[in-house]
Parts: structure tokens; sequence; C-alpha cells
């Protein structure tokens, strides 16, 4: 019988992706699923949407979504959290996405290394563009970092990840973690038990219309 299988979209620097890492390794478990990592850059992807940069939402906004949100539901999951925005967060995410599409192509064990990066930039606030920290993250769990910093910023491994970008650009994805299960998207970690529940029982299909946004 194949794996099912999740569509796994996220950022490497994704405060929500890492609050919802275990949970979702959890589930993928219990079902006997394989997730399929799709790093993107998150910014394009979250503009693309209609939703404003950083820098351009208002510090009430800043403090509830990315502050009191990730206080509340890092408790929720048990998950150890820092208690700033990370020092380093917003340096490009090519390096640490490279990795991770590199450590794809050698069949590695990516629900680890993703964890491993997440948990490093979320709890121990490493650097995502610095090579021994990122080494030092995936030799916490048994991988050797060396192949896939080698190849990392490889032509094809960066074409990857661009491809993963503008896939989900053009899939309407609204930011990270985004999951897919047999075409039908969960948006946000928030919706990892719905998601579960989809592996349980799957929903009805998709049947709701709305008017053109430009009609209401």
């Amino acid at each position: 019988m194949a794996l099912r299988e999740i569509e796994y979209f996220y950022s490497t620097h994704s405060a929500f992706a890492y609050i919802g890492s275990s949970r979702l390794r959890e589930i993928s478990a219990r079902h006997g699923c394989r997730l399929i990592h799709r790093p993107f850059a998150l910014s394009p992807v979250v503009e693309a949407a209609g939703g404003a940069s950083f820098a351009g939402r208002t510090q009430r906004h800043v403090d509830y979504f990315f502050g009191r949100e990730i206080e509340r539901w890092a408790a929720y999951r048990g998950v150890p959290i820092i208690d700033h925005r990370p020092t380093y967060h917003d340096k490009p995410l090519a390096l640490s996405s490279g990795m991770m599409i590199r450590a794809q192509e050698l069949d590695l064990d990516m629900d680890a290394l993703a964890h491993a990066l997440l948990e490093a930039h979320w709890r121990d606030d490493i650097d995502l563009t610095d090579e021994k920290a990122l080494t030092h993250a995936a030799t916490n769990v048994g991988i050797d970092a060396a192949p896939l910093l080698e190849k990392a910023m490889s032509t094809s491994v960066q074409d990857t990840f661009a491809k993963n970008t503008q896939e989900a650009i053009e899939r309407g994805f609204f930011g990270s973690p985004t999951y897919i299960l047999n075409g039908d998207m969960f948006y946000g970690q928030d919706h990892l038990e719905l998601l579960e529940q989809a592996l349980n029982t799957p929903f009805p299909a998709p049947g709701f219309r709305n008017p053109p946004v430009n009609a209401l």
C-alpha cells in the first residue's frame, strides 16, 4: 500500500512551522504519511496573497500575531521558544532552504532536519546563514551537513527553491506553514487537527462559492 503524502510548504525561519513541527510529525507517523518538504521564500508569497510586508504592519498587529499568538501556541503545543523575535530573523533563507532541498535529494531524514533547523532558530536564536550553526543543528539529529552545504547554493538547488516559491504563489498560498492533502489546503499549524481529521475521514469536496471580491 502506497504511503499517503502531505505536501509541506514552509519557510525555514517560520515560527508557526516550528510550533507545529512536532505535532505534524506525530500525525504523519500515526497515519503512515510521507511529508514532501517544499521550503519557499516567505515574503513574496505573503505579498502576492495580498498580505502586508512585516515592515508594513502596525505595531499592534505585529505584537499580537507575531508575539502573543506565538507565546500562546508555543505554550499550548509544549514547544520551547525564545522570548523575542530571533536576532537574525531577517537574513536570507537561501542557504538553509538549499540545505533542506539537497537533503531531500539525498533522501535523508527531512522531518528531523527541518525540525532541528526551526528549533535552532526559534529556541537557540541561531543565524540561518551561518554554516557552523547549521552544521551543529544537523549534527544534533545525526546528519552530516557537509554534503548538504556543499550544494545548497548550487544553481540546480536554488532553482528548486525558486520553483517552490513560485508554485506557492500560483497556488494562492497565504504563508507558512501550508499543508496540502489530496489537493486540499490547510493553512497554519492551528489547522493541524483538521488535517488529521481529514486523514481519518475526508471532508466533503469543496462546494462553497463566493462572488468575485470586486463584486462585494
